[in-house]
């Protein structure tokens, strides 16, 4: 289980119900977040293992250039538990009587990252409700009661981190 519980506020939203009318509703929103940098993810890593920082980031970097150029040749990297690796792009539509020219009608190719489901699903996590920074005071407060235990039975799989 994780150390610390995942923060959240509830937000109003105007969604559409199953009626088809729109009506106002709540939604849990997580917040607190911070951006772990990369020389600190890589300090974390080397704290368990026999390399230091320096050379757990030459490490990383080095298998993404690589994954990069294999992808890069049209091939599929299986990236370990992060998932698979493939080139997309996207193409403009030629009519058929009209000549297909790569250069110009083929846009913007770059790698896509197809998560694991396995790993990006986060299990044995709890949630801890906390006050919105622009709440007033007029709202009643819900019951926080701390942090709420999770599992799949909870998630819709919709959302997310």
């Amino acid at each position: 289980m994780a150390d610390k519980p995942i923060q959240f506020t509830l937000a109003e939203r105007n969604l559409l119900g199953k009626d088809g009318q729109r009506h106002r509703m709540q939604v849990a929103v997580p917040t607190g977040r911070k951006r772990i940098g990369f020389r600190s993810f890589c300090a974390r890593v080397a704290k368990s293992t026999t390399f230091n920082e320096q050379e757990v980031a030459a490490v990383l970097n080095y298998a993404t250039g690589i994954a990069k150029d294999i992808v890069s040749e049209g091939d599929i990297v299986e990236f370990g538990d992060l998932g698979t690796l493939s080139p997309t792009f996207k193409s403009k539509a030629v009519p058929l009587n009209e000549k297909f020219r790569a250069q110009e009608h083929i846009l913007a190719p770059a790698v896509r990252l197809t998560p694991s489901k396995k790993y990006f699903t986060l299990t044995n996590v709890t949630f801890e409700q906390i006050k919105s920074k622009k709440e007033n005071t007029e709202n009643p407060s819900s019951d926080t009661g701390g942090p709420t235990p999770s599992g799949p039975e909870q998630g819709s799989g919709g959302g997310g981190l």
